[in-house]
């Protein structure tokens, strides 16, 4: 039997995060005993079937938790006071990067003295935090306390701006997986010669049953867009490349699933420009709709940019399913996407925040549809080969079990399992 792992969350299942809800499904059917704990509340919006199904066994901590924490800090109090001593002159008087990141990070301190407790009790042997902001920090916590070991991944947003804590969390973790290789050179300036533990293990979708089949490029041309109506996924840039396509005579269809708060300002764009008859808001897809949404489409755009906090994306996964639909892509040259849309092989990449240039190559993908499904293919195979769940979570396993906080009695436990089914390749590392 494998040893019993934590991920720590700040939600889930979130549904904007199915890139988490397959790594932990997959780690579970991979037969890794594994616990979801979650910092704040639940949320019951917008959930597919299978992460409703999931929710069910999460722990949650949230409002309800925080009468009991001053008794959790005074329980460490008594049992390790130089510990305690050490984590509030470390963590809570740092700078930190917003206010934001404050106040979550402020919470997964004190979260973390619950957690500790909570680990021992369910005989945790590893914690792992799927972010490097709040949910490192409180895995960081809880670590210093019961001495388990800790690990994080690191994707956008949670590392830039990183929190203030970025530099002690890689010091004192057992590793940190990134999700790209753009990352690692950020990493590295806050590793301080720490840079072996890095590790750049690609997020997976399950790819073993997609179906898909070519988009039709009729008239009109079915443009889609999909995401977090937030600024870093550029979405304003897409309208007002629309403006840009609508005075080239091009008929076209824009269709933007998602939610958020940048939905009025779209509108706004949308009436400005004269678009209403051709940019549609259908409003949030719920993750089994999404195979059904992709291939209601011609051309799939994702003009990500970086926004004025530094915030962005990684490499966005729903990039990764409309290639595996076969659906021609063009996106933003932001972080990690160049690595699976290359630009003119596996699909066309602009310079973030440009509208002519979006307008450009959704015109060149309307004149040549063949060199588009040609590069859409391309890009097919190579999120099978890069981002199959399956293969990336055994290298995710292997990870995991290698830093495993041994037991007393057999320091070598569970040596053995990492054969046959633990992917080692070291391709997948740094």
């Amino acid at each position: 039997m494998l040893p019993k792992v934590a991920y720590i969350l700040l939600w889930f299942p979130k549904p904007s995060e199915t890139f988490i809800f397959h790594e932990v499904s997959q780690l579970g059917k991979m037969g890794l005993p594994l616990k979801v704990y979650s910092l704040y509340g639940e949320l019951k919006r917008d959930l597919s079937a299978g992460m409703a199904a999931a929710s069910e066994g999460v722990e949650r901590l949230g409002m309800p938790s925080v009468a009991g924490l001053p008794l959790d800090v005074l329980y460490w109090w008594k049992r390790a006071p130089g510990a305690v001593k050490s984590l509030f002159a470390t963590v809570p008087a740092r700078k930190w990067c917003d206010l934001e990141a404050a106040g979550e990070n402020l919470w997964a301190f004190l979260c973390g003295f619950r957690l500790g407790r909570m680990a021992e009790r369910d005989s945790i042997r590893h914690l792992h935090a799927p972010w490097a902001n709040g949910p490192a920090t409180a895995a960081w916590v809880a670590s210093r306390l019961t001495g388990i070991p800790f690990s994080f991944a690191a994707h956008a947003g949670d590392i830039f701006p990183q929190d203030g804590a970025l530099k002690d969390k890689i010091r004192e973790c057992a590793f940190v997986r990134t999700e790209n290789r753009a990352n690692v050179s950020h990493l590295e300036k806050y590793a301080d010669g720490r840079g072996e533990k890095i590790h750049v293990v690609y997020n997976g979708i399950p790819v073993r049953h997609a179906v898909s089949s070519p988009p039709s490029f009729g008239r009109p041309l079915r443009m889609l867009a999909l995401g977090r109506f937030v600024p870093k996924k550029g979405f304003d840039v897409l309208i007002r490349s629309c403006k840009i396509l609508g005075g080239s005579g091009l008929d076209f269809r824009l269709t933007v699933g998602g939610s958020g708060r940048e939905r009025k300002e779209l509108d706004r764009l949308v009436r400005m420009f004269g678009l209403e008859g051709r940019v549609d808001f259908p409003g949030f897809i719920l993750h089994q709709r999404v195979p059904d949404f992709l291939r209601s489409g011609d051309v799939f755009v994702m003009p990500s940019v970086i926004d004025a906090s530094g915030d962005r994306d990684g490499i966005p996964t729903v990039i990764l399913e409309a290639l595996l639909h076969r659906l021609p892509v063009v996106a933003s040259n932001v972080s990690g996407i160049g690595e699976i849309i290359r630009d003119g092989e596996t699909g066309l990449l602009v310079p973030p925040g440009d509208a002519s240039a979006v307008a450009r190559a959704v015109l060149r993908v309307a004149a040549n549809r063949r060199q588009a499904l040609e590069m859409a293919e391309r890009g097919r195979l190579a999120v099978l080969e890069d981002f199959d769940v399956e293969r990336n979570c055994r290298t995710i396993l292997g990870l995991l079990l290698e830093h495993v906080k041994p037991l007393q009695t057999r320091a070598s436990l569970y040596s053995s399992s990492l054969s046959p089914g633990v992917n080692r390749d070291e391709s997948c590392r740094k």
